[in-house]
């Protein structure tokens, strides 16, 4: 397909565009409650009109006929027929209300599963807030918009229908001076449906700088208070919400702009059907039920009108919140499926580096054609200066991103050749920012394994050196860590995560910098604990402290992308080439840093 043959973003996101997507992707799906809620709002609106036609009845049998009888049945029918209304009524708001409770969580599902399936390079570029705004705005719009046209097709026209049939049966030349109104309403509305849509897109930016600004200042509390940013993130927050209080006092002037209109020329048309229908009564001998019947008629479809009226503004103001999830929905994916490709098989976990180039910008290259080998059972470290390249290293295996050139091959297999989901399977990832979910402590480390027993549990547990500092805890396992983790220690969260990785026992392990954090204690613990994790796996470390990889089988020094030295931590030191100044710089910080260390005491 060619440029010149897609749909522009007016064709695929314009009103009758989003309506007709809309009803046929989501309304559909439930024709028959809608058919059902349809039935019951016209059971509703026939009582309605029927009831403003009884009136007449009530008024000739009362002042005309003088028939007590005739009310009183009439009084009776019309009871039931506000019972049969109530109850109409009720069932087509419940069931409304299932559908759209049903159409809001499919919509949340669909958002959530498509962000799942994007890659790590799609939310770099956004801030997480949006998405939260998106699934939540987005979802209830689309339920919002549904609802709105079918109680206005349902309700609101049916009424209206039953009740012009009652005024025409009246009188049909009153009928015709009353819809006099209609015409400069409608032309009055048409003019504001653009601004209103552009209100109210204004309004969703706002409302997501509001969230993104609590978001980031409650995440980020400890620097607010060290940092006495208080009065910064206050007057954040307060510039914000007053900018969306700025759109939404635009939006109820715009939206209520028309009421004064209208409101002016319905009285207009009530007083001349009154005028009309009084006259008719007096002077040529019209029934006075005639006259209150079309009067009743008249007023009951008033607000239905108004609606109906309004309704064209009330639909662009909800698809702002339609067109925002479609976006989503429609994004292309970053991560493209692979469910047709093989699963990854491995007997033998050696992994490789071959001539790999890899750059997150076109003009910034990163990786320049780095080959490296970590063998089976060995640990492989990756040390350098910030920014040459090691993080990097570490997404392209867990194919977080994809090479532009060379192959990276784990058993023979180029792991862009296989799914996505069988390579993670065989791999365990422990990062220096330990990301712990909310929930408990054993809920954090059965991730690692959803269906692990208890048993499987505390043996990870263990294996990390984790399930003393976890039975001090007074509700042991079942210890909440609190958002983040924050409720434990640095070197708790790690050994956490550690355990996490083990029940894994996934046969390739991930170091990211896993100890860089940590005071000297707590990276003894860790570093027991991931020397238990790499028994018999093939492990990848990224090293800022040199001496944390000493014992490595094989390490890369990686500069500017490349591999410019290699080998064990003696044959690099003999060497007395970048490694061994890397290693002498760090001696000489750790000698200096200890005095001041003690003075601070």
């Amino acid at each position: 397909m060619n440029d010149h043959t897609l749909p522009s973003d007016e064709e695929r996101y314009g009103t009758f565009a989003l309506i007709r997507r809309l009803l046929t992707e989501q309304g559909f799906v439930h024709w028959r409650k809608y058919a059902f809620a349809f039935t019951l709002m016209a059971i509703s609106a026939g009582c309605t009109a029927l009831s403003a036609y009884l009136i007449g009845d009530v008024i000739n049998q009362a002042y005309v006929n003088k028939n007590l009888r005739g009310i009183i049945i009439l009084g009776g029918i019309t009871a039931a027929l506000f019972a049969t209304k109530g109850l109409a009524t009720y069932g087509q708001s419940v069931l409304l209300s299932q559908i759209g409770n049903r159409i809001v969580a499919d919509n949340q599902r669909s958002v959530f599963a498509k962000l799942l399936n994007e890659g790590i390079g799609f939310f770099s570029d956004r801030h997480s807030t949006e998405f939260i705004a998106r699934l939540s705005a987005g979802a209830a719009a689309a339920t919002q918009v549904i609802n709105l046209l079918i109680t206005s097709l349902g309700r609101d026209l049916l009424s209206l229908i039953g009740l012009v049939t009652v005024m025409v049966v009246q009188d049909p030349l009153m009928s015709f001076i009353s819809f006099v109104v209609a015409p400069p309403a409608f032309l009055v509305l048409r003019k504001l449906i653009r601004r209103i849509y552009g209100i109210a897109r204004s309004q969703f930016q706002g409302g997501t700088r509001i969230i993104e600004t609590l978001q980031e200042t409650l995440q980020g509390i400890r620097i607010v208070k060290a940092f006495t940013l208080e009065d910064v993130m206050r007057e954040r927050f307060d510039r914000n919400v007053a900018a969306v209080e700025h759109e939404a006092n635009k939006m109820a002037r715009v939206s209520s702009r028309a009421s004064p209109l209208m409101e002016t020329l319905g009285g207009c048309a009530i007083a001349i059907a009154i005028t009309y229908g009084g006259y008719r009564v007096i002077e040529t001998g019209a029934t006075p039920g005639q006259f209150f019947s079309f009067i009743a008629a008249f007023l009951l479809a008033y607000e239905p009108a108004k609606r109906l009226a309004r309704l064209n503004i009330e639909l662009n103001s909800g698809l702002v919140g339609v067109r925002i999830l479609f976006e989503v929905l429609d994004s292309p994916p970053s991560e493209a499926a692979d469910t047709g490709k093989p699963a990854l098989q491995i007997r033998t976990p050696r992994l490789e580096f071959e001539d790999v180039h890899f750059a997150y910008r076109s003009d910034e290259a990163v990786l320049r054609g780095i080959s490296f080998v970590a063998e089976p059972g060995k640990l492989t470290a990756l040390v350098g200066p910030s920014g040459s390249g090691k993080t990097t290293i570490i997404n392209l295996i867990l194919r977080f991103y994809d090479i532009e050139r060379g192959r990276i091959v784990i058993d023979g297999q180029d792991i862009r050749e296989v799914t996505r989901r069988s390579l993670r399977r065989h791999l365990a990832y422990v990062g220096q920012d330990v990301f712990l979910f909310r929930g408990t402590i054993r809920d954090n480390i059965a991730f690692g394994k959803p269906d692990a027993s208890e048993d499987e549990i505390v043996a990870a547990a263990k294996g990390a050196y984790a399930h003393d500092f976890i039975l001090s805890f007074p509700r042991g396992y079942d210890t909440p860590v609190g958002e983040h983790g924050l409720q434990l220690s640095g070197g708790q969260r790690q050994r956490v995560a550690i355990a996490r990785a083990l029940i894994k026992n996934a046969p390739i392990i991930l170091l990211d910098e896993a100890t860089a954090a940590l005071d000297s204690e707590s990276e003894l613990q860790v570093r027991e604990a991931m020397e238990h994790l790499c028994q018999g796996r093939t492990t990848v470390a990224i090293a800022h402290r040199l001496h944390t990889v000493s014992h490595a089988d094989r390490i890369y020094v990686i500069e500017d992308g490349q591999v410019s030295e290699s080998g064990r931590h003696d044959e690099l030191l003999r060497q007395e080439g970048r490694y061994a100044s890397f290693y002498r710089l760090q001696l000489k910080q750790q000698v200096t840093r200890t005095p001041v260390a003690e003075a601070a005491q």
